[in-house]
């Protein structure tokens, strides 16, 4: 029921030590080990030094951090006093971190030492910081509001063993989108959506155990990550290997050898940059399950990656709206191409432009209903209407469903271009460039031609020391139909991105929009 007593710091930790699981590894890396028994007396603090700080339930404390074991710390403690944490990507600039503190009113910020300097320019603009929390020491020098350390704070303060008396439907957390469409938007959550992706995705499709480890190269600071290094390990027992450092294939490889990793969490681009990198096949032994989101896994890169790992794949899709995945392939029953089929617990539909259901075969807007739905955004509210309409969320994303009840992301609503007046998906030229051997990733976006009539080009990585031309690509796609085969390839060393590893398609459009009058170049090589 909506007004019981329900707490998501007390679901995630002090649930697990009365269970019994007190003396396991909660999280484990490089920055350290904490049990739960040691990470529940950790929190108890940390809550006593957030209250003795002024920070008020329902207040936000903004987390600047890489992954750590006082991200986690911080994150349920806060929970734990019914304040609302905020974690927030480390990726950005000083502008955009001052505009975040800004648009949430955050009363604290947490700094781990690598962003000191982040935070010494922005704080200044930020009118509403009454302090920030220094973890680990970070040396953030004068900044016009209070500094505290909080290894200090913590070491003398009383356990804090109350747990703020929220509900279910009570606000938990905020997560703010990566911004692909325009400015990053504050996803409210409640503590009930700990529970709910935890119970959903986390058992029945993950399949969670407690003898997992969970190695995420997507970081903590946005849901995907969030989900996969803390929620799915802590609900069940499990344990956390959190990795400060920026995700690179080889350092992945390192991590998951000297912290046991079992379950391995990446996305498309990712993967590829592993096999980019020439890692030997048994660089995942002791990995039973890879997990992907993000972006859709092409079946090409799926059946590449998995022939030379030996690691499963399930590719799914999630929304920070939403907190985690709600569509997904299952172990032993995965659909190369697709993403899946509704996670249980959600309702998925794909209407037309009216919002009526379409049939199967016909491409539509996906839309989703499920109880870890975001409130709305924060302030935000003509954004709010246009994505949360009644029970339902408009994910944005064009899907089409198969007979079977597989569905297969045919690319952002926006992101569908019209060439000689017929609908083509980036998803499928992308899946046949990335057939070719010598490409690791392929991106279509629209161009106009010298008539001003949008054709589809392609930017393309290729495999490392690989070469290909683009007339050799071009015709690699003669399968396809005329009108989708790409007019120009322009070869690319990296893709433009987002903080969480999203590919800008809106940057590469941009970048399009005269290559087709340029002229066409010779052979290329991979850089």
């Amino acid at each position: 029921m909506a007004d019981e007593l329900f707490n998501a710091c007390a679901y995630l930790l002090d649930r697990r030590v009365a269970a019994g699981d007190g003396d396991r590894l909660a999280v484990t890396g490089v920055g350290g080990d904490l049990s739960y028994n040691a990470m529940l007396y950790r929190v108890q603090r940390t809550a006593t030094v957030l209250s003795e700080l002024g920070l008020q339930p329902e207040q936000r404390l903004m987390m600047c951090m890489a992954d750590s074991p006082e991200f986690v710390n911080l994150y349920l403690a806060a929970m734990r006093i019914g304040a609302i944490p905020v974690p927030v990507s480390t990726m950005q600039g000083a502008d955009g971190l001052a505009e975040l503190l800004r648009d949430s009113r955050a009363r604290l910020l947490a700094l781990s030492p690598e962003f000191a300097q982040l935070a010494r320019d922005a704080v200044g603009d930020a009118p509403e910081l009454r302090a920030v929390i220094a973890v680990h020491g970070a040396d953030v020098g004068s900044l016009g509001v209070e500094v505290h350390d909080l290894d200090g704070l913590a070491t003398a303060a009383a356990p804090r063993y109350e747990i703020y008396s929220t509900t279910a439907d009570s606000p938990a957390f905020w997560l703010y989108t990566s911004g692909t469409t325009g400015k990053s938007k504050a996803a409210m959550h409640r503590h009930g959506s700990v529970r709910v992706v935890c119970e959903t995705y986390g058992t029945q499709v993950l399949g969670i155990r407690r003898e997992d480890r969970c190695l995420s190269a997507a970081k903590a600071f946005f849901a995907y990550g969030l989900g996969n290094s803390v929620l799915f390990p802590l609900s069940v027992g499990a344990c956390a290997v959190l990795e400060p450092a920026p995700a690179k294939p080889d350092l992945i490889v390192e991590r998951t050898a000297q912290f046991g990793a079992t379950l391995f969490f990446g996305g498309p681009t990712f993967f590829a940059n592993m096999l980019r990198g020439g890692l030997p096949g048994d660089s995942l032994r002791g990995v039973r399950l890879a997990a992907s989101a993000g972006e859709a896994l092409p079946a090409a890169l799926y059946q590449r990656w998995t022939t030379h790992f030996g690691v499963d794949i399930i590719d799914g899709i999630g929304m920070t709206e939403m907190l985690h995945i709600f569509l997904s392939n299952c172990e032993g029953s995965v659909r190369p191409g697709t993403t899946g089929v509704a996670v249980p617990g959600y309702e998925l539909r794909v209407v037309d432009d009216a919002g009526l259901d379409v049939s199967p075969g016909t491409p539509g807007t996906l839309l989703v209903r499920g109880d870890s739905a975001a409130t709305g955004y924060w302030s935000r509210y003509a954004a709010s209407r246009q994505v949360f309409q009644g029970d339902w969320l408009r994910t944005g994303d064009t899907y089409v469903q198969d007979e079977d009840g597989f569905f297969a992301c045919l690319g952002r609503t926006g992101d569908m271009l019209k060439s000689s007046g017929i609908w083509v998906s980036p998803a499928e030229v992308e899946d046949r460039l990335l057939a070719h051997p010598s490409v690791a990733q392929a991106v279509v976006v629209a161009a106009p031609d010298a008539d001003g009539l949008d054709k589809p080009v392609a930017y393309v990585l290729l495999q490392s020391a690989a070469t290909a031309t683009e007339e050799e690509l071009i015709e690699h796609c003669g399968g396809l139909e005329s009108f989708k085969r790409p007019r120009k390839i322009v070869f690319v060393g990296g893709y433009p991105t987002t903080a969480t590893g999203k590919i800008r398609r809106v940057e590469l459009r941009a970048m399009a929009a005269t290559v087709l009058i340029q002229p066409v170049g010779a052979a290329q090589e991979s850089g």
